[in-house]
Parts: C-alpha cells; structure tokens; sequence
C-alpha cells in the first residue's frame, strides 16, 4: 500500500512499516558490507597505508634536511626565528600525529560497522521511500531489482568518474568532487526512472540524456596523478570494492523486498 494522504493524513502505519523494514534491512546489509570489507577490502587498505607512511616518512625526512640547510646559511637571528617556527611546525606535526583514531583490529572493525550500519539504514531508507512511491514490490526478488538500481545509481555512475581510491592518492579537491558525485546521483536517478517507467520516447530519450550528463561534464581531476600504493595494488582495491558494493546493494534490496512483505 502506497504513502498516499488518508483523509488529510499520512499513512503513518505505512510509514512506520517502510522504517522497520529499512532498519532490519540496513542493519544485516551494514554488518554484511563490514564482513566482506573485512576479508576483501582491509587487508588491501594495509598495504596501502604501509606505502603512505613509508613515503610520509621520507617527505618528512627531506623537509628536515632543506630546513636544516636553510637554517646553517641563514643569519642568526633569521635563524634563530626559522628555528622557533619549524619548532612550532613539528609540534603542530606531532599534535596531529597523536590525533585519536581506532587500532587496527575489533576497535577498527567496530568503528566501521558502526559506520556501515549507519550509512545502509540510511540508503535503505530512500530505497523504502522509492519503493513505497512505485507502489511496493512482492517480495525479495523485485527487491533484487531495486538494490541493483540503487548499485548503479549510488556506485557504478559516480565510479565511472571517481574510481575507489587507496590511502596515499593524489585527487580533486573534496568539495568539487562531493558536487560531481551528487549531481550524478540526482541525474542516474531521474535517468533510470525515466528509461524505466515513462510511457513515452521523449521520456525515455530524456532519461537517456539524464545518465550521460555528468559524464561530458567530467569529474574532477587532480592536477597531477600520482599514488604512493602500487598500481597493481590501487587496481585490486578497485575491483574488491566492487564487489563488496554489488553485495551489499543486492542485499540490501533484497532484504528491504523480503522485509517489506513481511510487515505488510
């Protein structure tokens, strides 16, 4: 049954059933999504943080020197204030190096379920939401069909410009690359639904256009690429999140279908 206005009311026992099936859902998607990452995807991000620290390391180690060497050729009261504002730099360097963040293992694992969870209930959510709009679906397996649309709505489409990236790569500024992938959210969304549900060519041509878009417009880029993981090691992490994403929408679908009947 439709969210439709019931004598100038929402359907709150609707409502209410579309949540609980989100929850369920977006709770066993979450803690599936951290089991696949666990095996698939974090001893990759290992590795690669290994090669960020080591090249952090050198950068930090060739700062030194140049500083160093700047300060024997320098005045002394030049150097006496260049001593007094790299002391500064390497505390603020230190303060940032004792910054909380979890210990590999259960700690970061926690974390990370607990972020995953959060993020599936979330997207089960607006799933629920376009489920309920297109008037419910008949159990798991037209849920598996809504899980793989939000796949290429929320993943494969913003993917095609923003690849995954390992710990240590070079990209675009974080605010430009939040506008891009939003804007082909938004246009993959209204593209499939119009190839899919509107009745007419203009529709469906429009929709086509729809999911193109973005990709004229491009991503963007940083200014240089660069990596400090290898490139074999970057093409691995691309190809496991991949698959940790295809599981986890079709999951999540098809749990948000089961759930959404059951609680009918």
């Amino acid at each position: 049954m439709p969210l439709v206005p019931v004598a100038g009311k929402f359907n709150l026992a609707t409502l209410r059933r579309i949540v609980s099936a989100a929850l369920w859902a977006g709770i066993l998607a979450g803690l599936l999504l951290t089991a696949v990452q666990r095996v698939q995807i974090v001893p990759i991000l290992f590795k690669a943080e290994v090669y960020e620290e080591q090249a952090a390391e050198v950068a930090s180690a060739r700062l030194a020197e140049a500083s160093h060497k700047a300060a024997n050729h320098a005045h002394a009261s030049a150097g006496h204030e260049q001593e007094h504002e790299q002391a500064a730099a390497e505390s603020e360097h230190h303060h940032d190096a004792d910054a909380w963040k979890p210990e590999n293992g259960w700690e970061r694992t926690f974390y990370t379920a607990v972020s995953n969870v959060s993020l599936a209930v979330g997207f089960a959510l607006l799933l629920g939401a376009a489920i309920c709009f297109r008037g419910g679906v008949s159990g798991w397996r037209s849920g598996l069909l809504w899980g793989l649309a939000g796949y290429a709505v929320f993943f494969v489409a913003p993917s095609l410009g923003l690849p995954p990236d390992v710990p240590g790569t070079e990209a675009a500024r974080l605010q430009d690359r939040q506008l891009w992938w939003l804007m082909t959210v938004l246009a993959t969304g209204a593209g499939l639904s119009l190839l899919i549900f509107s009745r007419s060519g203009v529709g469906r041509i429009a929709g086509g256009v729809l999911l193109v878009v973005p990709h004229l417009i491009g991503a963007p880029q940083p200014h240089i690429h660069s990596s400090t993981a290898p490139l074999e090691l970057a093409h691995a992490f691309i190809y496991a999140t991949i698959l940790a994403n295809a599981v986890f929408w079709l999951a999540m679908g098809g749990l948000m279908g089961l759930f959404y009947k059951k609680m009918a």
